[in-house]
C-alpha cells in the first residue's frame, strides 16, 4: 500500500463584522477570521496537508483569493473538494490530526462537531479525525487575539 503524509498550516486575522468558523462550525464570538472565503484555518490547513500528501500544490493554487467563485465560499466545501481531488488520482484520506492555536474562545465544546463535520468532508468517519486546540499563553499576534493559527497532518493512501 502507497501511504503518504502532509503538513498544513494556516493563520488569519481576527477581524469584527465577520462569523469565527473553524472546521466548519460557527462559533459564537466577537470576531471571526478575515479572508476571501469564510477564513476557516482550521479545514485550510487540513486542506494544504491533504494536498501536500498528494503532491497536488497548495490551497493558494487550488482555489485562488483572485478567483471569485471562492469569495465567501464555505472552506469545508473546499476540503469536500479536495477529497474528490484526491479520489480522483487514486488517494484517498485515511487520517486527519489538527490543532488549533487560539488565546480566546474555548473551544472545547465545539471540537466534537469539528470533527464530524470534517469527517464527512473528507469522506472518512470521525474517529479518524482528531482536533486539538491550545492557547499561545499570551505570547506573540495569538496570544494578543489578534488571529488564529491551525496545522494539520493528514495521512492518505491509494484507494
Amino acid at each position: 500500500m502507497n501511504v503518504r503524509t502532509g503538513i498544513g498550516v494556516d493563520i488569519h486575522p481576527l477581524a469584527a463584522g465577520r462569523a469565527l468558523v473553524l472546521g466548519g462550525v460557527t462559533i459564537p464570538h466577537d470576531k471571526g477570521l478575515d479572508g476571501h472565503s469564510d477564513g476557516d484555518a482550521l479545514a485550510h490547513a487540513v486542506i494544504d496537508a491533504l494536498l501536500g500528501a498528494a503532491n497536488l500544490g497548495d490551497i493558494g493554487a487550488r482555489f485562488p483569493s483572485s478567483d471569485a467563485r471562492y469569495r465567501g465560499i464555505r472552506s469545508v466545501t473546499l476540503l469536500a473538494e479536495t477529497a474528490r481531488l484526491l479520489a480522483a488520482r487514486g488517494w484517498r484520506a485515511r487520517y486527519v490530526d489538527a490543532t488549533i492555536i487560539a488565546e480566546r474562545p474555548v473551544l472545547r465544546d465545539f471540537i466534537g462537531e469539528m470533527r464530524s463535520v470534517m469527517a464527512r468532508s473528507v469522506g472518512v468517519d470521525a474517529e479518524s479525525v482528531s482536533v486539538k486546540a491550545t492557547t499561545a499563553d499570551r505570547l506573540g499576534f495569538v496570544g494578543r487575539g489578534e488571529g488564529i493559527c491551525c496545522m494539520a497532518t493528514a495521512t492518505i493512501s491509494k484507494a
